[in-house]
């Protein structure tokens, strides 16, 4: 199934919210080998005015890509998951992720189109607290690759 513009606007909540724990943070700077103080001591984080310990900038695509499953998952689109690559990727931070945040995503489908047989979606993801304060925007655009041509 072509991509084609009639998926523009369509968005994907998600459900439940992602729970964000000192632990989670403090595992996920470890795996990134990041040994900042502020991912790990609350004290550290506070003395740079966050009122928790706080997550590197990179740990928001925990809660992303779980949402970005709903629109790969999406027979509507007809994404061919073997073929699709990921592009780009730009984020917006309004602040940092910290711990105890209850983050929700909802991604919303900006743009989609056909060139040269690939089809090409691009996303914005909002990325909020249960309270609706903007934590971050990711945009996001995947490529379907066209099928390779036999002679």
């Amino acid at each position: 199934m072509p991509v084609t513009s009639d998926l523009v606007g369509r968005r994907y909540p998600t459900a439940p919210p992602y729970e964000v724990s000192r632990e989670k943070i403090r595992e996920f700077a470890a795996s990134i080998g990041d040994p900042h103080p502020a991912y790990r001591d609350v004290q550290a984080a506070r003395a740079l005015g966050h009122p928790d310990v706080i997550a590197p900038p990179t740990f928001v695509f925990l809660v992303v890509h779980r949402a970005m499953a709903e629109v790969r998952g999406d027979p509507a689109i007809g994404l061919d998951l073997d073929r699709v690559v990921h592009s780009d990727q730009r984020l917006e931070f309004h602040r940092p992720v910290r711990a105890g945040d209850r983050l929700s995503v909802t991604v919303h489908i900006d743009a989609a189109r056909q060139l040269a047989g690939n089809g090409i979606i691009s996303t914005r993801s909002e990325v909020t607290t249960d309270e609706g304060e903007p934590v971050v925007t990711a945009h996001m655009t995947l490529v379907s690759r066209a099928p390779a041509t036999t002679d």
